[in-house]
């Protein structure tokens, strides 16, 4: 998930932060998505550069309801049709037969993805899904900007909870997005 330095994840109206002046698309960043998650692009931008294999890593998206709006909003009711796609929703009603709709027993679903075979599971967002499922989150990705907007949609939002994670990897672009891997400890 892409973050500000301070720990956001959309500005405080939400909306689709990609592109905004805090999260800049720089081709140095898109470039190492395609590289090393080419499965996290949205189907039309894979669609648009050619890329069309099954991806590395993930096999899944989970994803929550305002974020799932947000490709509403620009007429996709499946964004990521080269994976199986869960939206986690009390009210949101299915836009297309492929994207199950998860309405109860959110973590119990999320732990029974997890012991099928297959590849990994990977949270688009948002705050308050990342907040739930926090005990089944096993690696984070963070595409940290290098900025600072005060206030908005926090990376995790929901009451205290105290999860330690372990880094594994950290790759500085040529931008100062900082991409920072870590493992639960």
């Amino acid at each position: 998930m892409a973050t500000t330095l301070d720990g956001y994840i959309a500005g405080p109206g939400g909306g689709d932060p990609s592109g905004a002046d805090y999260f800049p698309l720089t081709p140095d960043l898109i470039q190492f998505i395609v590289e090393r998650y080419p499965e996290t692009l949205p189907g039309p931008a894979r669609s648009a550069m050619g890329i069309d294999d099954p991806g590395q890593k993930f096999d899944t998206v989970l994803e929550g309801r305002a974020s799932y709006e947000i490709g509403l909003a620009a007429g996709l009711t499946d964004a990521y049709p080269h994976l199986r796609h869960l939206v986690f929703s009390t009210t949101l009603e299915s836009q297309d037969p492929a994207v199950e709709i998860v309405r109860d027993n959110a973590l119990e679903r999320v732990r029974a993805l997890k012991a099928e075979e297959g590849k990994d599971l990977w949270l688009v967002g948002g705050g308050k899904l990342a907040h739930f499922l926090l005990p089944e989150i096993d690696r984070l990705v963070l595409k940290q900007n290098r900025s600072v907007i005060g206030s908005g949609i926090p990376l995790f939002d929901g009451p205290f909870q105290s999860h330690l994670f372990q880094p594994v990897e950290e790759t500085l672009l040529d931008s100062g997005v900082r991409v920072l891997t870590y493992d639960r400890a």
